[in-house]
């Protein structure tokens, strides 16, 4: 935006200690500096807002564009049970409906199950964290020795 080279940028630190005096130079830079604060603050404020109004139209216009495809699936398939292009007509016949799972009475050892099921979801330690090694695999963990070499 605003090209100062060094020459510039000297130019202006002689005509300043010209003008103000070395004396007064302090609090010039001072003042200078808190109203480029000021000025950052109010560019980056202003910034965060256009974004936030691009970001509200890009949203809008996302919303536009799924209404509108959300109306062409609606006028195309309006009891929602036809089947989309090249899908099986009838995954399950009318008649056929899906069967509910087991009750717990109907299971002939719960208790053995839900342990079962608990030993399988139980979280287990890597060997490498302290857990038993799997007798299955071969080799070493990363980072141990081999004992001789």
């Amino acid at each position: 935006m605003f090209d100062i080279g060094a020459a510039e940028l000297l130019v202006i630190v002689v005509v300043a200690i010209l003008v103000i005096g070395p004396k007064d130079m302090p609090k010039a830079m001072r003042t200078a500096g808190r109203w480029i604060g000021k000025l950052r603050r109010m560019s980056s404020h202003f910034r965060a807002g256009l974004d936030e109004m691009v970001r509200q139209a890009e949203i809008e216009d996302m919303e536009d564009k799924w209404a509108k495809r959300n109306e062409e699936i609606m006028a195309k398939y309006p009891k929602g049970t036809e089947a989309e292009a090249g899908a099986p007509e009838n995954i399950l016949p009318p008649d056929q409906g899906m069967e509910p799972l087991a009750a717990v009475e109907e299971v002939p050892d719960a208790d053995a199950a839900a342990e079962a099921a608990i030993k399988r979801a139980a979280p287990k330690k890597a060997p490498e964290h302290g857990g038993e090694k799997p007798s299955d695999e071969p080799g070493l963990p990363f980072g141990e020795p081999e004992k001789g070499s």
